[in-house]
């Protein structure tokens, strides 16, 4: 077995993904209130607003089918009556936030995601932004961003998201492979992607990407090949190479197929690895971990001004103090602490209707949190972290796996700072959770509640 193989056994191992800290299983919840959490959200507010603004997210849940690996929270419907109700229940809890600010809310980044946002007719979705973005201001950096279905995104979905200032729009590609849609039951051919692709280029959208996913089953080295050759003759300005996350503990339609349908992980790794090279061959560049952009995206400028952040979102180039949450399971942030709302749509209505928060679960930031936040951060978004913020941590079992890192050629260490080794890019989840306060109390936990790491 070669060095590497020996890597990728060793460190498979469940490890969160860190688009949050503590990440969710660790929140102290029975510390949360929904009091403590509007005052404090209010002063952030008053804080932050008026120079950097505030962050929504808006999330849809609805989708006409399922996608078997699909791990989001999701409502499985052909009536698209609920629309409107949905609607509805959105604008209240905006509402409701809104009673809080005391000022105009500036709003530097709005994001749609789902479910399937284009599940929503393109009539409802104008009404929502607009009422969404009434009586507020839009920040003079503002970034819009859309999730779309290449099989029912359509032009008036484009046309209405360009209208409204949207310049970045995401496509749900996966994998074009016939067998592999097949076993996670998303059938969209390539001609659909590149329709959708190429009237959104059209009408300007300047940032154009595409999600793909390694480690679905049925998945080959040529099918890998396959995809990516046909995605790149596009040229999207992004694309996010996930590793998929097999939890069918969690996630009921992932048990559509068996374990021995999935690449192993040296497989699973060797996919990733035919896909990446690919990428980096026709001028993409690798950003973060698992994301990739051309020169002249934003992201990319971000990663090279050291201003790359990761969030609920995924990486972004904006870093706001303050991002609000809405509609079912939706996490909101800000720098004292998480709230997220209740997974549930009929109890999220319940909770709508009668005027109340929909919040059910949250954290609050201690400040050995927030410190261990900025070095995973770093760690993430930068590949490196000082050696300053680091002393504080470097207890006798973290510097003996730190060394015993380096002798495996992952991190590096210099006079001041730790850096991830281009071979260490694989295991950036591994070297974070050196540094997660609540990691050993997850792996106590009866039931399994992350994927592995590679």
């Amino acid at each position: 077995m070669s060095n590497y193989s020996y890597l990728l056994k060793k460190y498979d191992v469940p490890v969160p993904r860190y688009t949050s800290y503590p990440t969710v299983p660790a929140w102290q919840t029975q510390h949360f209130s929904v009091s403590a959490w509007k005052k404090n959200l209010k002063l952030s507010f008053d804080e932050v607003n008026k120079n950097e603004g505030i962050s929504l997210y808006i999330h849809l849940p609805f989708c006409e089918s399922l996608c078997t690996y699909c791990a989001c929270n999701t409502r499985i419907t052909k009536n698209h009556q609920v629309e409107e109700k949905y609607i509805a229940a959105l604008l209240q809890e905006w509402s409701l936030y809104k009673t809080i600010f005391n000022h105009t809310p500036i709003i530097r980044e709005l994001h749609i995601g789902g479910g399937t946002p284009t599940f929503f007719s393109a009539d409802n979705l104008k009404y929502l932004i607009n009422e969404v973005l009434a009586d507020t201001q839009l920040h003079a950096d503002f970034e819009f961003s859309v999730e779309g279905h290449p099989n029912n995104t359509t032009e008036q979905h484009i046309d209405v998201f360009h209208q409204l200032g949207f310049n970045r729009i995401s496509f749900g590609v996966q994998d074009l492979d016939p067998n592999v849609q097949k076993a996670i039951h998303r059938i969209q051919p390539f001609s659909k992607v590149e329709n959708v692709f190429s009237y959104a280029r059209r009408k300007g959208f300047n940032s154009i990407s595409f999600d793909l996913v390694y480690g679905l089953p049925f998945q080959t080295v040529e099918s890998i090949r396959g995809t990516i050759e046909q995605v790149i003759t596009l040229q999207p300005d992004r694309i996010s190479f996930y590793s998929y996350a097999h939890v069918p503990w969690l996630k009921l339609g992932q048990r559509g197929y068996e374990d021995a349908d999935l690449p192993n992980d040296v497989r699973k790794r060797e996919l990733y690895e035919t896909g990446k090279n690919l990428l980096l061959q026709h001028g993409y560049l690798e950003i973060g971990m698992d994301h990739f952009a051309l020169p002249t995206d934003m992201l990319n400028v971000a990663q090279e001004r050291g201003k790359l952040n990761r969030n609920f979102m995924g990486y972004t180039t904006t870093a706001t103090s303050v991002l609000i949450g809405l509609g079912v399971s939706s996490i909101s942030e800000t720098n004292f602490g998480y709230a997220q709302n209740e997974k549930n749509l009929e109890e999220y209505y319940r909770y709508i209707q009668t005027g109340l928060f929909p919040l059910v679960k949250g954290h609050l930031q201690s400040e050995d949190d927030k410190r261990r936040k900025t070095i995973i951060k770093s760690i993430i978004c930068k590949s490196r972290v000082s050696n300053q913020l680091l002393k504080e941590y470097l207890t006798d079992e973290v510097t003996y796996h730190m060394q015993e890192m380096i002798r495996e050629g992952i991190i590096t260490l210099n006079d001041d700072e730790m850096l991830v080794t281009k071979k260490g890019k694989t295991f950036v989840r591994n070297i974070c959770n050196l540094f997660d306060a609540y990691s050993s109390k997850q792996k106590e936990m009866p039931q399994q509640v992350f994927s592995k790491s590679i």
